[in-house]
């Protein structure tokens, strides 16, 4: 039996690359394992960053979860070296990535890697949405959840999907007011998914649990409405809602103004790709998570001994992205010949079973919260699209009605998609409006500059 003579590196510390480093671990295979955050667990079970605070808001399965993580790091941690706080800045040749921790930037080099950068949220722009007191849902969770910080004292929750109602609860024991959940989805597209989502009836109940939660503290969820318009002068101070149609356009005359100091907006996430983007690896175009890397029953990319794990290959949550990352690491296991093929199938059959299972109660959420084309609708000319670079939606509207047919062109000809962020804010807007006007699924997408992180001077500046 041959050991590869250099650690497998996997990039992100959340639930992917742990569960890939722990199975690795289990075949006696060491890894380095590469996060930005001070602490393992990714953004979904990083937990607070100061041991002393206490999280009464959080439900206990989330704070065993949290715990989970530690503990399965901790069962393995012989194997496995962590490196956080430590950026990738992109490939560096063929085989190394080029990373920067504090003021170091050096290479790390590998012969099996391991992608799970996760996601990020999907903006949707609507009339005033660039107002202080609105936020994504994760940045919401994410207060709520590494200290008790309340996002805001009176607050809604516009959006689609499965998070909406935890949030809800997580805000009302944190004593946040909140005055009601807006789900676009009508409450019979999700009557009708009834059979997907059996195939987790634990997660079902425990989302039943949530809505139940809800009704017993008078927190109202309207199905089939959704956002139209905030207002305020320095920060929010209502916001416009209204009966969604078939197409989630607003129906008029339905609207509605509710005064509310903070707003949580969630319209889904896009998969983090920048990564294996840089790295040549072939993607193919989800009108779902935007742009995804094509990966085998194994997670191994087209490049070969590269495999990409979790919410960074398409939108399935923390069970999904556990599965994917042993699923990867097995293989890795049977490239270097700590394991049999029979032996590595034998154990990955049981991890297969339950990703199917989650990847069929997945499809229903994303059926009935698939974006539809009144969002775009929400925008007024003046309203920002890409607030990096101040382009407004008059902007985009002025050189589409010129001719582009791709978001390299609007990119060129707007500036849209060039700041700091790299599109990370805009791109879901544009692509979605160039695929309505042009009708087709392929308009190309925001290709990511290298470094994906600026390097500072002065890490620059050693025997300069």
């Amino acid at each position: 039996m041959s050991h590869s003579s250099l650690p497998v590196v996997i990039v992100g510390a959340g639930t992917a690359g742990m569960s890939a480093a722990a199975e690795l671990s289990e075949s006696g295979i060491h890894s380095i394992v590469i996060d930005e955050a001070p602490r393992i667990g990714g953004a979904v079970f990083r937990g607070p960053f100061r041991e002393a605070i206490e999280l009464p808001h959080l439900d206990n399965k989330l704070r065993k979860k949290i715990a989970n993580i530690r503990q399965l790091y901790q069962e393995n941690q012989s194997h496995i070296q962590l490196m956080l706080e430590t950026k990738v800045l992109g490939p560096s040749g063929n085989n190394a990535l080029l990373v920067r921790h504090k003021n170091e930037v050096f290479d790390i080099p590998y012969e099996q890697l391991i992608i799970a950068t996760g996601c990020h949220e999907r903006s949707i722009p609507f009339d005033g949405w660039q107002l202080p007191g609105i936020m994504l849902l994760g940045g919401v969770q994410l207060q709520l959840k590494s200290g008790l910080v309340k996002p805001g004292q009176k607050m809604a929750i516009v959006g689609t999907g499965p998070l909406l109602p935890l949030v809800a609860c997580q805000l009302h024991k944190a004593g946040v007011h909140v005055v009601g959940v807006y789900e676009a989805g009508k409450f019979s597209d999700f009557a009708k998914e009834s059979r997907a989502f059996l195939n987790r009836p634990l997660l079902t109940l425990e989302g039943m649990g949530l809505l139940s939660y809800l009704k017993a503290h008078a927190i109202p969820i309207h199905y089939g409405w959704g956002i139209v318009a905030a207002k305020g002068e320095e920060s929010l101070k209502s916001i416009t809602v209204a009966q969604y149609n078939e197409d989630w356009y607003p129906i008029q005359n339905t609207e509605k103004q509710i005064e509310v100091d903070s707003l949580a907006v969630g319209y889904g996430f896009v998969s983090r790709n920048q990564l294996s983007q840089l790295m040549g690896i072939e993607h193919q175009v989800c009108s779902l998570s935007g742009l995804k890397p094509q990966v085998d029953e194994w997670q191994m990319s087209s490049v070969p001994n590269t495999y990409i794990a979790g919410d960074s290959v398409g939108i399935l949550g923390g069970e999904g992205a556990m599965m994917e990352g042993r699923i990867a690491a097995l293989s890795i296991a049977q490239n270097l010949n700590v394991m049999s093929s029979v032996v590595a199938k034998e154990k990955a059959n049981e991890y297969f079973n339950l990703l199917n299972k989650v990847k069929l109660f997945r499809a229903g959420f994303d059926r009935v919260g698939r974006r539809r084309e009144g969002l775009l609708s929400l925008l007024k000319p003046e309203t920002l699209v890409c607030r990096c670079e101040n382009v407004s939606k008059a902007n985009i509207d002025k050189v589409i009605n010129q001719g582009v047919k791709d978001i390299t062109t609007l990119k060129m000809r707007t500036r849209v998609g060039m700041g700091d962020c790299q599109g990370k804010t805009c791109n879901s807007y544009c692509q979605d409006r160039l695929r309505q006007e042009l009708d087709t699924l392929d308009v190309g997408y925001v290709k990511p500059r290298f470094p994906l992180d600026p390097i500072p001077f002065s890490a620059l500046s050693e025997g300069v």
